[in-house]
Order: C-alpha cells, then sequence, then structure tokens
C-alpha cells in the first residue's frame, strides 16, 4: 500500500514541475528567456477547455500576477524574491526599480542576456555546472551578485559545448541592455 503525501507537499512539488508554456499561456504574455516555444498556437488560458474568466481582475490579483511574472521570469523564489524585496526596500530611490536592478545583476541573468545560453533556466544550468567564470575564478551560483566592470566569460570545456555554441552564434536571444557590452572579438575558435 501506498503512502499518500500530504496536500502541502503534493502542491509545492506540482508547482515547482508545471510546465513554463502553461505559466505564460495563464499570464497571457510572453516572458523572454523562459521557453524557446511558441504560445501563439493556443490564445487562451489553461484550465477546462479554456475557460476565460469574464469577471472583474481584482487589484490584488492583478498585483500577484506582475509578482508571479517577475518571479517566473528570472527563476527565483518566493524566499529569493522577499529577500531580494527588503534589500531593495534598504537602498535609496524606488522600491521597484531597485527590485528589478538586483534581479539583473544576477549571474544567470546576464549569462542569458549576453547570449551564451537561449534561457534563463538554460543560463542556470550552466552556471551551476561551472562552466562560468567572473574576473577569472569560477562561479557556480547562480545568484552571484555582479558589480560594474566584472568580466564574464566561459571556461573552455563550456565553449565546446554544441548548444553553448549554437547560442554565441545566434547571438542574445533579447536586445542586448545598455549596460551590458559583449565582445565580439572572442568569438570560438575551432
Amino acid at each position: 500500500m501506498m503512502k499518500r503525501r500530504s496536500d502541502r507537499s503534493m502542491g509545492r512539488i506540482w508547482n515547482m514541475s508545471r510546465p513554463r508554456v502553461k505559466r505564460i499561456r495563464r499570464l497571457g504574455t510572453p516572458l523572454p528567456g523562459l521557453t524557446r516555444k511558441e504560445v501563439s498556437w493556443k490564445t487562451y488560458p489553461p484550465g477546462h477547455h479554456g475557460v476565460h474568466d469574464r469577471r472583474r481582475r481584482s487589484d490584488y490579483r492583478i498585483q500577484l500576477e506582475e509578482k508571479q511574472k517577475v518571479r517566473w521570469h528570472y527563476g527565483v523564489g518566493e524566499r529569493q524574491l522577499r529577500i531580494r524585496f527588503t534589500r531593495a526596500m534598504d537602498e535609496p530611490g524606488p522600491t521597484g526599480a531597485n527590485l528589478l536592478v538586483g534581479l539583473e545583476r544576477r549571474l544567470d541573468n546576464v549569462v542569458f542576456r549576453l547570449g551564451f545560453a537561449p534561457t534563463i533556466p538554460a543560463a542556470r544550468q550552466l552556471v551551476s555546472h561551472g562552466h562560468v567564470w567572473v574576473n577569472g575564478s569560477r562561479v557556480n551560483r547562480p545568484g552571484h551578485r555582479l558589480f560594474v566592470g566584472d568580466e564574464v566569460t566561459l571556461s573552455e570545456r563550456g565553449r565546446r559545448i554544441s548548444d553553448v555554441r549554437a547560442a554565441v552564434e545566434r547571438g542574445p536571444e533579447v536586445r542586448l541592455p545598455a549596460y551590458l557590452m559583449l565582445n565580439l572579438e572572442d568569438r570560438f575558435r575551432g
């Protein structure tokens, strides 16, 4: 006889394994970097036969959906986002802008923006497997905070990965922000 898991653990497992395309369909907006798949073939939200919710969306629901967009786009958990938010509140300036600046400074996000990986989850895997170097030393924490002047490079072994090579040849999936600079002279050799 199988043991039943508690509802709490089942909800956590289901929530973490939820497909990325389903999340994008639920929000009704594309999240660049979450997946390479196209969602244009199903324009309705997921659920029982794509039933649309015709009620007016409350202010709470709108705020919750915006928070979920940020969480899912950057791939951070609720606790990580809360920690980033408290740090952003302590900094001078608008809290929302400080929060997004802190999330943009994550190493996995910068690796994605530079075009070393096609998606942020792929960039997170590239970092956690030790293929990314920051200022000449290996960093395997995707949440590593970068500062102005930091140099991000790929290891020799990481440059030989066929998917990484293809991503670099294709270029960044989204427009390169003004705060990042890509050195095109260091193209992969042989």
